[in-house]
């Protein structure tokens, strides 16, 4: 009896152990069971968010912090999944596909959060109201491999000239939220005739937004619809690539919001503070893209405007106008352009 007691005991405190190593007490979101994890799901390349996120561990050691970059088409699909099995992973979402934070805020999936240190801020949102925030001004302008195109082009329409013939590339925009801005913004500007040259010189549909740059490096393409950071990382890197400016600039906010349902509210509000802080803006700034704050440098080699001048610059778009139109945009574009 006393053996078999013994072993009701250590049966009792071995199921105990277990219960407790599967996470089944409060706060334990993490993978490991133990401390908090903090999700991040974000479109923006490793150069652009690796450092932030090791700056932010640095701040918070307590907090431990994983997150998932893909294109913003991807990364709303898996949003879209794992609401419908009834809870979204993620804490926080950062990308550059303006509309779809529009349509978070309408299922009522975020989180209202007016960080402390917004009146620091440049707020492109003239209906700003804390649901989110934008934590980037991304620009996107023409990217030439210089050992192709001598002369930089000067102006949108140049890329319906012979020297782009079959040799420019604009990112899949149901994959690439800042492919799918960058088109509403030109659109609005220049209508779909734009497009239609295009077309008719044999611009290319690529895949992703690295994607079409790694291949204007290469010399598969001649030049291609860019983003500043991920161009100006491959020209660090010692590619061939140099990036142009019409006047009439594409500028494409990057959003970061909070998701309603967070397990993990207050570390989600410290990285929303901290990327909006001189620091991370600093990191932003570094990268080639252009901050929120106008108190950080930009290092002059990037030939980024101010962000105050972007702003200026900037096709004017109403962001809530274009999100109903997105799908219909997509299909248009891709009628038109081909993928070839």
């Amino acid at each position: 009896m006393r053996k078999q007691g013994i072993l009701a005991i250590f049966a009792v405190l071995l199921c105990a152990v277990m219960l407790a190593g599967c996470g089944g007490g409060p706060q334990q979101s993490g993978a490991d069971g133990g401390k908090n994890k903090l999700v991040i799901y974000t479109s923006m390349k490793e150069s652009l968010i690796g450092g932030i996120v090791e700056g932010f561990k640095k701040k918070y050691p307590d907090i431990e912090v994983d997150y998932q970059s893909a294109g913003a088409g991807k990364l709303m699909a898996k949003i879209a999944a794992e609401k419908q099995s009834g809870h979204i992973l993620a804490d926080v979402i950062w990308t550059s596909e303006v509309p779809d934070f529009y349509k978070m805020k309408a299922d009522g999936v975020l989180e209202n959060y007016k960080t402390p240190v917004f009146g620091e801020l440049l707020n492109p949102f003239d209906d700003y109201d804390g649901t989110f925030t934008a934590a980037r001004l991304g620009t996107l302008g023409i990217a030439y491999n210089t050992d192709k195109i001598q002369s930089a082009p000067t102006q949108w329409a140049d890329l319906a000239q012979p020297a782009f013939t079959n040799a420019f590339g604009i990112a899949d925009p149901a994959l690439s939220g800042t492919s799918y801005m960058s088109i509403a913004l030109l659109q609005k500007q220049f209508g779909w005739e734009f497009f239609e040259k295009l077309s008719a010189n044999q611009t290319r549909i690529g895949k992703g937004a690295g994607q079409v740059i790694d291949d204007t490096s290469s010399g598969e393409l001649s030049a291609c619809l860019a983003v500043d950071y991920i161009t100006n990382n491959k020209v660090k890197k010692g590619a061939h690539v140099a990036l142009a400016y019409p006047p009439e600039l594409l500028v494409v906010p990057s959003p970061v919001a909070i998701f309603k349902e967070s397990n993990n509210i207050d570390a989600a509000k410290k990285f929303v503070d901290y990327l909006l802080s001189q620091e991370a803006q600093t990191m932003i700034a570094n990268e080639g893209t252009l901050p929120v704050r106008s108190d950080v440098e930009i290092p002059e080699k990037f030939g980024l405007p101010k962000p105050e001048e972007a702003l200026r610059r900037a096709i004017k778009v109403n962001y809530t106008e274009i999100l109903p139109q997105k799908e219909e945009t997509i299909k248009k574009f891709t009628e038109i352009i081909g993928k070839k």
